[in-house]
């Protein structure tokens, strides 16, 4: 039975960027990054109205198909509650069609503004494996849906099903030691574009080789920070994937060379680079600066955060 939300209620929530694949974890690693976008959901008589600040702004749409606005509608399915009209305000910091995870932070966004509200009303809020589950349903795979529920860095997979895929997440202790930093371009890229790139199926040599690597990566990742460039090896998706975007490509390259265990992050062409030192080097950064990065040192993301009422982001 579904209960009707009155009007009249706010909620917030806030969702970190993410960057998934770290390399040689295609589709499976993911790690949430210090860059946000907060979504309010006020439920009112009737109606929709949508309204985008910063990123996206006059780029995405405004009615019923707009992500965040599609999965509060999920989410509300989800938690068997619905409302009569909403308001959904979108204030945006994470770049669109970077490879940043943009579109998970939307959906986990909207997901768990639905939290805020039903917990007004005194319905269950959903908890963080449904959050994970109906995200990645929405983008196929759970890396970013899943960094972007429980922020830092996480291990994915997915389990057959009969009825549906099941999606499933864990969260990793990323070593202390361990710098992060994004290098953003103008250009823009979407994950749909450039994953038709990637061939049907792989040789068993590069198979084992990205295994290998992704193993180590999680050791990396979590202990032996001086195995990260070694552990960032792919050769399953980064190599298929430059010709599409050369100035990236050539960036990955260059920072590899300074021994920076860069990657894309997700489908690019953003890069993220981990690293021992607290610092790039000066000519690695004007290469950037050159070939049009911006490059920034970048925290570690937290999880999703929701609550009742209008918040201010920290």
């Amino acid at each position: 039975m579904t209960t009707t939300l009155p009007a009249g209620l706010t909620a917030t929530a806030v969702v970190a960027a993410s960057s998934a694949n770290l390399g040689p974890g295609f589709d499976s690693l993911g790690l949430a990054l210090g860059l946000y976008d907060e979504v309010v959901v006020e439920t009112i008589a009737s109606g929709l109205s949508v309204e985008v600040e910063g990123e996206g702004s006059g780029q995405v749409p405004l009615d019923a198909s707009h992500l965040v606005v599609r999965a509060v509608e999920r989410g509300l399915q989800a938690a068997k509650v619905s409302v009569p009209g909403m308001i959904v305000r979108c204030r945006n910091d994470i770049p669109h069609s970077r490879g940043l995870g943009s579109s998970a932070a939307a959906v986990v966004g909207g997901l768990a503004a639905v939290n805020g509200l039903v917990s007004q009303a005194g319905s269950t809020p959903l908890t963080e494996d449904q959050l994970v589950q109906l995200s990645s349903e929405f983008e196929g795979h759970p890396d970013n849906a899943s960094a972007a529920v429980l922020g830092g860095a996480v291990v994915s997979w997915t389990e057959a099903d009969q009825r549906r895929p099941r999606y499933r997440a864990v969260p990793l202790r990323l070593h202390r030691d361990i710098h992060l930093f994004t290098a953003i371009p103008q250009q823009r890229s979407s994950t749909a574009e450039t994953r038709v790139l990637l061939p049907e199926r792989i040789d068993h040599t590069d198979a084992r080789f990205n295994v290998s690597r992704a193993a180590l990566l999680v050791v990396a990742l979590t202990e032996r920070p001086d195995l990260l460039m070694t552990a960032t090896e792919d050769v399953m998706h980064q190599p298929q994937r430059a010709d599409a975007m050369p100035a990236s490509a050539e960036y990955l390259q260059v920072l590899r060379r300074y021994g920076i265990a860069a990657v894309l992050s997700g489908a690019g062409p953003s890069i993220l680079a981990l690293c021992t030192q607290p610092e790039l080097p000066a000519e690695a950064l004007e290469f950037g600066a050159a070939s049009g990065f911006t490059v920034s040192e970048m925290t570690v993301g937290d999880g999703v955060r929701w609550t009742s009422g209008v918040a201010v982001r920290s």
